[in-house]
């Protein structure tokens, strides 16, 4: 046992991930009211980290998650296909004028003293349609899956999502996989039928059956009701969160990693960036940086992926960390929700690498 996990040495996928695939319209620095034109990423909190460990990372990876059988649908599968993910879909056909649809995230990049701003349409999104039984788990898990993930984004489309979810750690833990689960509160989409109080109700029952859990002060206090200190907003202080962690281990002891990122926002595009995990009872920080930051959307999904390819790989604990870290710092600085970094980027920045023109 490493980490206080047991992590099997094989499998047919390193990571099998649960959650809603969307495309983001991107204007760049252009707000949507002033926008003529927007890039089109394609994202998903769970994808993101299939998709780093695949492209970046090298790893083998799937996702279970609904498809719509129309043009929008036929882009994001492109898409997941070029990053080297295996799909696992639910296939929904498009009626033409109403969906079920493939759910759109508008997000403009900000600048200097402009935040960016996120918004969603995800009306008849056919990802919340999703249900416990619409996935045979007992053969994706029977090919033999190391490492499980889902997140808190998915769990509040609907009231089904957060049972599927459910569904699924139990049959992760009965096939002997690692479960991990990122908390990503948001409060846009817990609002709509409930806000904290139901988000609480479902989240808690889900952490139960959780290995590793990735998630910030705010998301443990307004996730999983973990009492805690006023959460002051865009501070680079790791004690917060590990002053946390005796609560989080006393009401979940089957949680045996807990990790965050740590972000102060000096401007849109400057901030200085951090991490930190609760590895099995030690404290890991990362090293900090500068980061000059060309599209903020992802670095949390780009720490988590390269922390987990350390867990899966058997790095030393304040290694996997870091791995995580500069990952997630190099994600910023390419357009897009996924990776654009090499596992060669990654390692040097972790090791302490800088900025020069490599030749």
């Amino acid at each position: 046992m490493k980490y206080g996990l047991n992590l099997p040495s094989t499998g047919a996928l390193d990571l099998l991930a649960l959650g809603a695939l969307v495309h983001r319209l991107d204007p760049g620095v252009v707000p949507f009211r002033k926008a003529t034109e927007c890039a089109i990423h394609v994202s998903g909190g769970e994808f993101n980290v299939a998709a780093n460990l695949s492209d970046c990372f090298g790893l083998k990876t799937g996702l279970a998650t609904a498809m719509v059988n129309y043009p929008i649908g036929d882009l994001i599968a492109e898409r997941v296909r070029a990053m080297g993910v295996r799909p696992f879909y639910k296939h929904f056909t498009h009626n033409g004028v109403s969906g079920p649809n493939m759910a759109t995230v508008y997000s403009d990049r900000g600048f200097g003293v402009r935040a960016p701003v996120v918004f969603y349409n995800r009306a008849n999104e056919a990802a919340a349609l999703l249900k416990p039984g619409d996935f045979d788990w007992a053969a994706i898990f029977g090919q033999g899956v190391r490492w499980f993930h889902s997140g808190g984004i998915f769990a509040s489309l609907s009231e089904t999502t957060g049972e599927l979810i459910l569904e699924a750690m139990q049959a992760a833990k009965a096939a002997g996989a690692v479960t991990s689960f990122d908390l990503n509160y948001r409060a846009k989409l817990w609002n709509v039928w409930g806000g904290p109080e139901r988000a609480g109700a479902i989240l808690r029952r889900i952490v139960a059956h959780v290995d590793v859990l990735v998630g910030n002060e705010e998301d443990l206090q307004l996730g999983l009701g973990i009492p805690g200190p006023e959460v002051v907003a865009s501070k680079l202080d790791s004690s917060l969160f590990l002053g946390m962690i005796e609560n989080v281990v006393e009401q979940f002891p089957n949680v045996k990693i807990l990790a965050t990122t740590l972000r102060e926002v000096r401007s849109t595009n400057r901030h200085v960036w951090g991490a930190v995990a609760w590895i099995d009872g030690r404290a890991f920080v990362s090293p900090t940086c500068e980061l000059e930051v060309y599209d903020r959307v992802g670095g949390g999904d780009g720490f988590a992926a390269g922390f987990f390819y350390g867990l899966l790989t058997g790095e030393a604990e304040q290694e996997a960390v870091n791995l995580g870290w500069a990952h997630g710092a190099l994600l910023t600085t390419f357009p897009g929700d996924t990776s654009m970094a090499t596992l060669e980027q990654v390692r040097a920045l972790a090791s302490g690498g800088s900025a020069r023109i490599q030749r």
